[in-house]
């Protein structure tokens, strides 16, 4: 009670404040390395910089006449370093880091309205509000309608399985030593608590490209790194009934409540529940190239993420009170890694994704948007003469150490390659997966390229930044509120 009441004073407030100056709350996440940073500093510097946004019709139509960042509104949450970023892509061409903590940016368009009725009563000024956070903080929420025992079988019985079995196997060995009826002991807890955080990393590297990997601040611990509520594990076979007291059971239990106590449901309260708009970035590429268990675990992560949300529309004194996230956008990120011939067959697979995680869930998908884009686009299409017939290829600069077919680039050099081709029907390729878990799921040529060489004018960083559809994500998310 007393959360809901500082959510529905947190709404009441920014409402007030929306009167005054009209704003929406986009939250912007995505799963490991899906390119949030690399999405919110395409966008910003396309907006302020003249872009080609011929599907964003605010712009399109002429309606927007002056753009400019402002002063966030929450003083206490860290500003997005939009500069930094843009200048490591345009200037440096380096990708910019992942997103490690909660940031924010305030962007403000002056717009007439193509409405008669809405210039005569509107300010015709919008604020976009963009929340970045880490898709991991997000995975943590299901974890508040879950006790410790719910949360140990899940975890374990994941990590039983499939490939997770070896990675997991340092920690589940090291649990057998520490039955959960034992004494509560410090330096066992740690260990344990450390051997689980290994296991969740070495899910999250490139070579296993998992997604589901509560709890998130293992993973990005910041200022919490050593504390009590960080240092906990799952604990396999508890038995039934309440912990004795002072037994590791007990200990574990405790700190798991901790941890949604202090970390998740602050994040909830403070930042999630004041969201209006929401765009999940997913790697879906990384995931189809890693095989079925990659691809069926960031189905299950999607299932987790969507039960999160609760798209819809609020009445009008409702919405005074409670927020509710009305528009949710799904987006597979690194298009521009696929001729444009498999643009379409890889939104087709995210939606098919998509639509069973919310089968899962039991959802009805409605206010859920899928599509695929690139922020920032690194390659461009060619045609090259293969044994006489015409191959599609995409063009750029692979990253130092990048190697293909045995032959190891600098950075510099520029090369071309076959991405390779995604099934026309996904229907197929899950009955595949279903039918068969074995099976290998058709492999992308998945190359990292650098961003691509842009020059600079005399003024500094003024050009925009090629990308594929970044205009439809961003009239999707918030052109309605600038008609």
């Amino acid at each position: 009670m007393s959360d809901d009441a500082k959510i529905a004073l947190d709404t009441l407030t920014d409402r007030a404040a929306g009167l005054v100056n009209p704003s929406v709350r986009l939250g912007v996440t995505g799963l490991s390395r899906a390119g949030k940073t690399v999405f919110i500093s395409s966008l910003v510097h396309n907006l302020l910089n003249g872009g080609r946004l011929p599907v964003f019709e605010p712009v399109r139509s002429g309606r927007v006449s002056k753009i400019r960042l402002e002063p966030q509104p929450d003083d206490a949450v860290p500003r997005f370093q939009y500069e930094d970023h843009i200048t490591a892509l345009v200037r440096d061409r380096i990708w910019p880091d992942s997103t490690r903590a909660i940031s924010q940016l305030r962007i403000t368009l002056d717009y007439e309205s193509a409405s008669g009725w809405n210039r005569m009563f509107s300010p015709g000024r919008l604020s976009i509000d963009i929340v970045d956070y880490p898709g991991e903080w997000l995975l943590d929420l299901p974890l508040l309608s879950q006790d410790y025992r719910t949360f140990s079988a899940q975890t374990v019985a994941r990590a039983r399985s499939g490939i997770r079995r070896e990675l997991s196997a340092e920690w589940l060995a090291l649990c057998e030593t520490a039955p959960p009826q034992a004494e509560a002991d410090e330096g066992r807890t740690r260990a344990l608590a450390e051997a689980f955080t290994r296991y969740l990393r070495a899910c999250r590297t490139d070579e296993r490209s998992l997604s589901t990997l509560p709890p998130g601040r293992f993973l990005m611990p910041g200022d919490l790194e050593g504390s009590p509520a960080l240092t906990f594990a799952p604990l396999p076979d508890l038995p039934d009934g309440r912990p004795a007291s002072g037994s590791l059971h007990a200990m574990m239990e405790r700190r798991y409540e901790a941890y949604k106590t202090h970390v998740v449901k602050p994040f909830f309260r403070e930042h999630f529940a004041r969201l209006d708009r929401q765009i999940v970035l997913v790697d879906a590429l990384q995931a189809i190239n890693r095989g079925p268990e990659a691809l069926l675990d960031l189905e299950s992560a999607l299932a987790d993420v969507m039960g999160c949300f609760q798209p819809g529309t609020n009445s009008f004194l409702s919405s005074f009170l409670t927020r509710r996230i009305d528009k949710v956008l799904i987006a597979a990120t690194k298009a521009d890694h696929l001729h444009h011939e498999s643009h379409d067959r890889l939104e087709r697979i995210t939606a098919r994704i998509v639509a069973r995680a919310m089968e899962r869930i039991g959802g009805s998908g409605a206010g859920v948007e899928v599509m695929a884009l690139a922020s920032v686009r690194a390659t461009r299409e060619a045609t090259v003469n293969h044994d006489g017939h015409p191959l599609p290829v995409i063009v750029g600069t692979p990253i130092a150490g990048e190697r293909i077919n045995g032959e190891l680039f600098d950075g510099e050099r520029k090369t071309a390659i076959f991405p390779g081709d995604l099934p026309r029907d996904p229907d197929s390729l899950f009955r595949q997966m279903d039918e068969e878990p074995g099976q290998h799921v058709p492999e992308v040529n998945f190359v990292r390229f650098r961003p691509p060489h842009i020059q600079e004018t005399g003024g500094g960083l003024k050009l925009s930044v090629p990308h594929i559809r970044l205009d439809r994500a961003m009239q999707f998310l918030f052109g309605d509120r600038l008609a």
